[in-house]
């Protein structure tokens, strides 16, 4: 079952002046895309999230340069690129008392539909009720190859 969830690299990240784009020149030059990004930030450092085609080549090549960085399981969701598409998400999730801890979302242009990164609390339980919910889960290969 671990094979449908998407590895989502996180980051951390002084909060210094080019230390974002340092990180995203070492992906550039490993030739990497990046599918989906998110930041979040405190006053001392921040947590870069990203999805990438070779999530375990981009942790290897950050930690030989020390930086911090955390491999995570998350789920890739399909939605109606819609008002109220997200929603439906939402909707099955919290009638199923499915904690969310955070998510983020890109759309796919050739589809025309918008893909959401979740990160639940209990991952498990979370992607049962989502199947059970007909939600489109989007395999790892499907995401890299976007």
């Amino acid at each position: 079952m671990d094979d449908i969830y998407v590895d989502q690299l996180s980051i951390f990240l002084e909060n210094k002046e080019g230390r974002m784009l340092n990180t995203l020149d070492i992906i550039e030059n490993l030739g990497v895309n990046i599918r989906a990004l998110s930041i979040a930030d405190t006053s001392e450092f921040g947590i870069l999230r990203l999805i990438v085609t070779k999530p375990h080549e981009v942790k290897e090549e950050l930690e030989k340069r020390n930086y911090i960085v955390k491999i995570t399981k998350v789920l890739a969701v399909s939605i109606s690129d819609e008002p109220g598409g997200l929603n439906t998400i939402l909707r099955i999730l919290d009638k199923n008392s499915i904690n969310l801890e955070y998510l983020y979302a890109f759309v796919e242009q050739k589809t025309y539909h918008a893909i959401v990164i979740l990160k639940l609390e209990d991952m498990t339980e979370g992607l049962k009720i989502l199947k059970e919910g007909n939600a489109n889960i989007i395999s790892p290969e499907e995401i890299y190859s976007i």
